[in-house]
């Protein structure tokens, strides 16, 4: 019997963390559909007043919707309540991406009805978890409230450090070809030329 395959809605704004965000989802053996803003997903979801939805012309029902927090025009959150607020789309699960750890936006996505919160980047073990979760039944669903709980805490205690781009980590090794040099060259922080520029000078101190 072969692997079952889920299909995820990815959104997000930026080019590079939908690529990333995509590859690591197919990795992990899911269908993914990347749309790269609020509005698009409302779209795709049938949500934006329209008779038929994209996804209903794609033939393909979506099993988890995977969103960035920030994004212009349609943040996350307003999404998630969006979605939530859907009586047909409700019971799809929502997960929020976010490049910042802020406890109060936690709070609130994972009060308005989010399965996860997680801090980018996003790493493989995020997405595989999110998979076993997907396809772990009643018995995950049950412990939901006390893993919610803990994914707070944990997310809170961390305090994992930021990185300026998804290049910055150990991502698969096919992740990381995957995406063009040059891209890559453009997402490095600035603050590496001001390192360079100002060698460390230690105190000389006579004895």
């Amino acid at each position: 019997m072969g692997v079952e395959e889920l299909h995820v809605l990815a959104v997000d704004d930026s080019i590079v963390d939908r690529k990333v965000i995509e590859k690591l989802l197919k990795i992990s053996c899911c269908k993914v559909t990347c749309v790269e803003s609020g509005r698009r997903a409302l779209q795709y979801l049938g949500l934006d007043g329209a008779k038929t939805s994209l996804g209903l012309i794609d033939g393909l029902k979506v099993n988890l919707i995977i969103t960035d927090y920030s994004m212009p025009g349609m943040t996350g959150y307003e999404l998630l309540k969006e979605i939530k607020g859907s009586s047909k789309l409700r019971e799809i699960p929502v997960v929020i991406m976010s490049s910042e750890n802020i406890l109060t936006r936690i709070d609130r996505c994972l009060e308005e009805g989010a399965e996860e919160f997680l801090v980018k980047p996003v790493k493989l073990s995020d997405v595989k978890r999110l998979r076993d979760f997907m396809l772990g039944g009643d018995e995950i669903n049950q412990n939901k409230v006390t893993r919610k709980r803990k994914l707070r805490d944990n997310t809170c205690s961390s305090r994992r450090p930021l990185a300026s781009s998804p290049f910055d980590l150990q991502l698969h090794p096919n992740l990381v070809a995957s995406i063009s040099s040059d891209t890559a060259i453009s997402q490095q922080p600035r603050e590496m030329s001001k390192i360079a520029q100002y060698p460390l000078k230690l105190p000389i101190f006579e004895l």
